[in-house]
Parts: C-alpha cells; sequence; structure tokens
C-alpha cells in the first residue's frame, strides 16, 4: 500500500508537491496534520531526503511531541534520526547556541523566562506597579517581534508614551546584553536578523534544510515569518499550513495579513483547500461558516 494512499486527492497532492513554495488552506478537523506527517514521511521514505534535511515547525511543545509521534508511525524501520519537529522557539534556541558568537554571545547564553524579564523592566523603571510594568514589557516584546531595534523604536515612536517606553526597551536590550541573557522574544529576533545580516548563516542553514514544514501558519508574527523567508531563501522549499479563519495568537504579534504577504512574496506560490471536514457535521460547518462570513 502507498504510504499517501490513505489522504484524499487535495492531501495527496499537498504532500506530493515539492516545485516550490505550497500554501495549503485549511479549516480544522480538515486533516492538517496529517499532510505534515505524511508529507514528512514521504520526503524520508520515497524521495530520498536526510531527515536532518527537514524542519517541521509549529507552536507548542504538545503540537510538536504529537506531530514527531505521528510521524515516527509512518516512517517505522526508517532510520529517522536528525528530523528536526519543533517549535519556533525552539529552533530558534538551535539556531543561536549554535552561532551565538555572531550575537555577541557565548553559547551558554541564559534564557530569561517573563518573571525575570518583568524584574528587569521594574529595575529601570524604578516601580513595583505590575500594571505598569506589564505595559512595558508588553510594548517590548511588541517591538521585538515587529523586529524593530531600540533605536528604530524610538525613531518611529509615536508619541512621548512611545517614546518613553522606547527608551526603556534601549536599557533593557543593553541589560540584556551585559547579562549574557536573552528572552523568549530573541530566540526567533536574534536568529532572523542574524541570517538577514550574515551571508555565510543564510547559506549554511539554507543548505542544511531542503524543506520546511510549519503548521498553523496564520498564528506567525512579523519576526518568524522573516525567519522562515531567510531560512528557505530563493529556493522557497516549504509547506505553510494555516487557516485564515483562526489567527489565535494576536496577543503576540500574530498577523493573519502574513497569509496575504506570502503570496505577494511568492508569486508562483501553489495553493492547495482541504475542504473535506472529517470531525464537524454538515450542519456545523454550515452554522461556523455562516457566522465567519457575517
Amino acid at each position: 500500500m502507498s504510504l499517501l494512499s490513505a489522504l484524499n486527492p487535495p492531501q495527496r497532492e499537498a504532500a506530493k508537491y515539492l516545485d516550490g513554495p505550497l500554501l495549503v488552506l485549511a479549516g480544522a478537523g480538515s486533516g492538517k496534520t496529517r499532510v505534515i506527517t505524511h508529507k514528512i514521511a514521504y520526503l524520508i521514505g520515497e524521495c530520498g531526503y536526510k531527515p536532518s534535511s527537514i524542519a517541521a515547525i509549529t507552536f507548542t511543545n504538545k503540537a510538536a511531541r504529537e506531530m514527531a509521534d505521528r510521524a515516527a508511525k509512518l516512517t517505522q524501520g526508517v532510520n529517522t534520526k536528525g528530523l528536526i519537529v519543533t517549535t519556533f522557539h525552539s529552533m530558534g534556541l538551535r539556531m543561536l547556541r549554535e552561532d551565538a558568537k555572531f550575537a555577541e554571545l557565548k553559547p551558554a547564553f541564559s534564557i530569561l523566562d517573563s518573571a525575570d524579564a518583568a524584574g528587569i523592566v521594574s529595575e529601570i523603571i524604578k516601580t513595583t506597579d505590575k500594571q505598569e510594568i506589564r505595559r512595558a514589557v508588553s510594548r517590548i516584546s511588541l517591538w521585538k517581534n515587529e523586529l524593530k531595534s531600540p533605536a528604530t523604536a524610538l525613531a518611529t515612536a509615536e508619541d512621548d508614551n512611545a517614546r518613553v517606553y522606547a527608551k526603556i526597551y534601549d536599557r533593557y536590550d543593553a541589560t540584556l546584553r551585559a547579562y549574557q541573557a536573552v528572552d523568549f522574544d530573541d530566540l526567533i529576533r536574534l536568529p532572523a536578523e542574524l541570517l538577514d545580516t550574515h551571508f555565510e548563516l543564510r547559506e549554511k542553514w539554507q543548505n542544511r534544510l531542503r524543506h520546511i514544514l510549519v503548521d498553523e501558519y496564520q498564528d506567525t508574527n512579523i519576526a518568524q515569518y522573516r525567519l522562515l523567508q531567510k531560512l528557505t531563501g530563493v529556493r522557497a522549499a516549504f509547506t505553510a499550513v494555516g487557516d485564515d479563519d483562526q489567527a489565535i495568537y494576536g496577543w503576540r504579534g500574530a498577523s493573519a495579513d502574513n497569509l496575504k504577504q506570502l503570496r505577494e512574496d511568492y508569486p508562483h506560490l501553489h495553493l492547495v483547500k482541504l475542504e473535506q471536514n472529517y470531525r464537524s457535521t454538515v450542519r456545523i460547518l454550515k452554522a461556523a461558516n455562516s457566522l465567519i462570513s457575517n
């Protein structure tokens, strides 16, 4: 039995497509993850890709574990050592540990959690007001997710309040550098910036990763979008799976506009729509589609 025989025609088309960038638009229950895991197995088992040349990226550790487990079942008996199934932040961490010197960091740099970040901001603004600290941390995070440096944030500040936050950002960033530390947002921002400014790093990672698969693409923010763009390069060998009606990470700077941007940046983007739903009844789907359209 063929590896892809269990897929329906659109799923099979998506799994087999290797002629450039691919966008798979699919709603909940239409087999999005199924396409990704079968494509991983297809690339390794039938196309001869080295497992270490494939990266599947998603947003949560739970989703990454489930994806890895499902891919392992499909590739039983095949050596998949080196296959990367991970989250955006874990992928960024992997890259940053390997190329730390380019960011003027030691490989054993520290990673701050949200409490650490809040503590540093509290010291900078000389307050223990949790709401004010939260506002400053949130603004800094948004700028990092937009790939804006402290200097850019200050130069583009829309008012005095934003200028104050930009100056806090500048001191916060300097403090992290002094501590040889990064925060959660830096795990995406710094690798994206390094790939943008260092040709040798772009060449290394683009040659290493021959195909990248991304789940829940609609939830990417600007930094994640740019990181993927630099990783795939002109070859643009990627499969992006998303649902343009279901962006859930807006609080973290995610933008469903990235789906539109993808089509503009890649004019030859191939589109596959998965419209068969395996979870919901027709009545539920009609009601859901009606709510979305209204």
